[in-house]
């Protein structure tokens, strides 16, 4: 079947999500892509529209298990036609649970046909220098994996004559979907002395969550703990303090050392 073009949908505070799927689209080696980046609030306001001649690839972080609750919007609001589409999920080394069954049905219900499915991991948001999880992942392998996987999605595209051919995706995955755990406190963040109010973390923060007229403030109701200010501060100024989420980062650290391999279902 003739692909016209690819569309990539990534949301991806900490960069790892986007460099899965543009290893991906490496793979499929289409000259013409669409990069639609989900971080932007401005983005996710933005209805998308396919067609059957196109592939939309969707890659989101695993939050606790799940689709990150603010992508749900855009994802209920997308209008697609018989589009193939790619679900990718991308984890902290613990489990990727039902997030990328629950994005492959979110996909199903606005009219995609799920062609491929994969999990990666990437550097867990709450990794630091005394809780490394899954640091410096995806790793030169993973992009690779990525890259190849991007590959065999390419040649069974080239192996079926319609869109009607897209034989039914299996991914792992529950129903009803892992609840959503109890509310961590979104009061993690320390700024000492270093920050020099550049405004940087402003731009990195997907919910507009810090005060532009100041750094140090951040507003907790928006708050979703992904961590792109304290990993994307040039000066080192942010951190985690003493808090629930510092708890949780600790116990990833203790009890998710093994690397997990990322996963493709063809």
């Amino acid at each position: 079947m003739e692909i016209q073009s690819v569309k990539m949908a990534f949301f991806s505070p900490t960069g790892t999500s986007k460099a899965i799927i543009q290893a991906v689209a490496q793979g499929i080696n289409h000259d013409k892509v669409e990069l639609i980046d989900l971080t932007r609030p401005d983005i996710r306001k933005q209805a998308l529209k396919t067609t059957e001649n196109e592939l939309l690839i969707v890659a989101v972080p695993v939050y606790a298990g799940r689709v990150p609750g603010l992508l749900m919007g855009w994802l209920q609001s997308l209008e697609a036609n018989n589009t193939p589409c790619v679900c990718i999920a991308v984890y902290g080394n613990r489990e990727y649970d039902d997030a990328l069954l629950e994005l492959k049905e979110s996909l199903e219900k606005q009219g995609c046909k799920p062609v491929a499915g994969a999990a990666y991991i990437g550097e867990h948001s709450f990794s630091a220098e005394d809780t490394p999880i899954a640091v410096a992942r995806p790793d030169e392998n993973d992009l690779k994996h990525a890259e190849a996987f991007g590959v065999k999605i390419r040649e069974k595209l080239d192996s079926l004559a319609s869109v009607g051919e897209i034989p039914g995706l299996e991914v792992p995955g529950n129903r009803p979907y892992k609840a959503m755990g109890g509310k961590i406190s979104t009061d993690f963040i320390e700024v000492s002395d270093a920050c020099t109010q550049c405004g940087i973390c402003e731009d990195l923060c997907p919910v507009n969550a810090i005060d532009y007229a100041n750094d140090i403030m951040v507003d907790q109701d928006l708050c979703i703990r992904c961590c792109a200010c304290i990993k994307g501060c040039p000066e080192g100024a942010r951190s985690m303090k003493a808090s629930q989420v510092k708890d949780v980062a600790k116990w990833l650290c203790d009890n998710c050392k093994a690397p997990k391999e990322p996963v493709n279902f063809l």
